[in-house]
Formats: structure tokens, C-alpha cells, sequence
């Protein structure tokens, strides 16, 4: 079965870990929890100091806000499913699908642009109890069943678009949903910013959240505990669905036209960020600041890189390479902090083991004379 990171693999625990004597150790201990924030606000930093007529603007973080909010939602509806300890690779290939459709609804069969995109969620939502099902009732490895779905909806997608490009008038108020701005910014980043607050509230904060949690630390013990496994993980599937639909909304209201080529490109980095995700601010627990920090770094980056002259491998190259390096470091620092508790333990039961009681010698009775 496809498992997440432990949860709570890494959170810092005081009782098993110890306190921290030195600065130095504070800021040891603090690296997997922050480490990645402060890349990230590293390598904007150093970017702006090696090109500071483009890379610190206001038009750079516009392009860079309205070029990353799709995938950022996409790496978001990545990320529920994998807190229950799944992956979910249709958010990569069903976006072709659905930017696809929500187009064609309109140019072909004339549907009103709001109906439109109820169906395209409506018909993404369904797909993810497809999904769910076949990992939950019929038990097929989330990484092989999403595989295969997922291929299935891309193939659609060619047959309902023929291979061809799918062009059309589009109504205003469609083109408004991503091509629209709000206090200066791109309005995409508002809905990554309200998608993530419901998303962070849900998961932090209420009984839903923790099952979910639990479910990907242990699914056995969740169902000991009363947790309906199957129903929860199945939900799962359907909200990483639902948001992966509207993230092809978005996509269409931003390009206003629909091609297959277009979408699978979003399938590593939106993987990438939800895995980066579980290495900082909540180490080695999928979360959705972290989430947002690793589609954060990812722009930064490929953004910086671009404006150097990278040539056009460069993104999939650094996507990759910041796949395998954040893995790394998360699987290091968790062996790390294993051997730290066993440690600790050790040492805990040594100095409560109660001392060998000592015997007395036994005084010789007197004998009366």
C-alpha cells in the first residue's frame, strides 16, 4: 500500500527529544521544520540581488502569481488524498480532460458558462469516487489504480477533442474567472489563498482533519478506533476530484483555448510541491503551508533560472532534482530523529529503573544461658 511520511514523524516532541542547550542546537533542530522557508526566501533573495531589473517586480510577481495558481491548486487537491496516505495522479492528467471540457460545453454545445463549469467540477467530483473505489473496494494500490484512470481520462480527452485545439467565442464573465485582478494581483492567488485557509482550517481543526491524519499514520489502529477508513479515504478522492476540476477550470478561463498537449506538464510539479510539502513547517506530515512553501520554491526558482537564459529542459530538470533532494533530506533527518528518541528512551528507563534493593544482614538470635 502506498504510504505517506509517518505522521508526525518529525515534529519536534520536547519530552523524547530533550531541550535544547545551545542556540546552535535550537537552530539544528529548527532546520527541518523552517529549513525550506528559509531556502525559499533565500533564493528570492539572490535572485533579486543577480537581476534586479526584472526579478524583484511587480510584473514579475504578477506573471509568476498567475503562471503557478493552477498548479498550486492542483499540488493542494494532491495533498488530501495524501494526507490518508494515497496518491492521486489524476490531478495531473485529468485537468486535460477538464480544461478541455469546460470549453467545448460552451463553443459546441452552447451551455451557459456557469452550468458549464457545475459540470466540469460535477463530472471531476464523480471521477474521484471512481477513484476511490477502486482503491478502497477493490484494494488496488493508489499509485497503480490513479495510473491507470488517469491514462483512461487522457485518452478521453484526445477522442473529445479529436487532437485538434478546441477554439471558440467564450462569454466575458468565463474569460473573468482567472484573467481577472484584484488589489493589482492576479485573481487566481485569491482562490489558492481561500482554498488553503478552508483546507488548513478543516485539517487542523476539526474531528474530519484528525481522522484524516490518523488514517495516514495508521489506518489499522484509525479503524480500531472507530473511523470510517473507507468512507473518509473515498471522500478524499472526491475532494482531490472536485479541486482538480476547478483547477482545469481555471486553466481553460486563463489559456480560452483547449488542447491535449496542455496538462500533464502540471503533473510533476503539483506532486513535487504536495511532497515538499511534508518537509517543512509540519515535517514529515502533509501539510497545507507546506504544500504552498514547495509550489513557492518551485517558482522561485524555475523563474530565477528562466530569466538567466536556462534552456527549455531547465523546469523539469530542477522539478525533479528538488523531488529527490527534498525526499532525501526528509528520510535523513527522520532517521535522525529516530535514533534520538530510541536514545532517549533508553536513557529514560535506565534512570527510572528502581535500585536493586539491599539486603540486610541478619543479626545472630541470642542464646539464653
Amino acid at each position: 500500500m502506498t504510504t505517506s511520511i509517518q505522521s508526525t514523524a518529525l515534529e519536534p516532541d520536547n519530552a523524547l527529544d530533550g531541550d535544547a542547550a545551545s542556540l546552535l542546537q535550537r537552530l539544528v533542530r529548527a532546520m527541518p521544520v523552517y529549513g525550506l522557508v528559509v531556502l525559499t526566501l533565500g533564493l528570492a533573495l539572490l535572485f533579486s540581488l543577480l537581476l534586479p531589473d526584472t526579478f524583484p517586480t511587480l510584473f514579475n510577481l504578477r506573471a509568476i502569481l498567475a503562471d503557478k495558481s493552477v498548479i498550486a491548486i492542483l499540488a493542494l487537491a494532491a495533498t488530501i488524498p495524501m494526507i490518508t496516505g494515497k496518491i492521486d495522479l489524476t490531478v495531473g492528467y485529468g485537468i486535460v480532460l477538464w480544461h478541455i471540457l469546460a470549453i467545448s460545453l460552451q463553443t459546441k454545445f452552447g451551455v451557459p458558462w456557469p452550468v458549464a463549469v457545475a459540470i466540469v467540477i460535477a463530472c471531476s467530483a464523480l471521477f474521484g469516487v471512481l477513484n476511490g473505489l477502486l482503491v478502497e473496494m477493490a484494494q488496488i494500490d493508489s499509485f497503480i489504480a490513479t495510473l491507470g484512470t488517469g491514462t483512461v481520462i487522457y485518452a478521453v480527452a484526445m477522442w473529445h477533442s479529436g487532437g485538434r485545439q478546441v477554439v471558440g467565442e467564450l462569454p466575458e464573465g468565463f474569460v473573468d474567472i482567472a484573467g481577472g485582478n484584484f488589489l493589482g494581483l492576479p485573481i487566481g492567488a485569491f482562490y489558492v489563498l481561500i482554498v488553503s485557509v478552508l483546507m488548513w482550517l478543516v485539517t487542523e481543526f476539526t474531528p474530519l482533519g484528525r481522522a484524516l491524519y490518523v488514517i495516514g499514520a495508521n489506518p489499522k489502529a484509525a479503524q480500531l478506533n472507530g473511523i470510517a477508513v473507507r468512507k473518509h479515504v473515498m471522500g478524499a478522492f472526491v475532494a482531490s476530484g472536485a479541486l482538480s476540476g476547478f483547477a482545469g477550470v481555471l486553466l481553460a478561463s486563463r489559456l480560452q483555448i483547449g488542447q491535449a498537449s496542455v496538462g500533464l506538464e502540471f503533473l510533476l510539479p503539483a506532486l513535487v510541491g504536495a511532497f515538499l510539502g511534508s518537509t517543512t513547517i509540519r515535517p514529515g506530515r502533509v501539510n497545507v503551508w507546506g504544500t504552498l512553501v514547495g509550489v513557492a520554491i518551485l517558482a522561485i526558482g524555475i523563474s530565477g533560472i528562466q530569466q538567466f537564459g536556462g534552456a527549455f529542459f531547465v523546469e523539469p530538470l530542477f522539478n525533479g532534482l528538488t523531488l529527490l533532494v527534498s525526499i532525501g533530506i526528509a528520510g535523513w533527518a527522520q532517521q535522525r530523529r529516530n535514533h534520538s528518541i530510541k536514545r532517549r528512551i533508553a536513557e529514560r528507563q535506565l534512570t527510572d529503573a528502581p535500585a536493586p534493593a539491599t539486603v540486610a544482614p541478619s543479626s545472630s538470635p541470642s542464646t539464653a544461658g
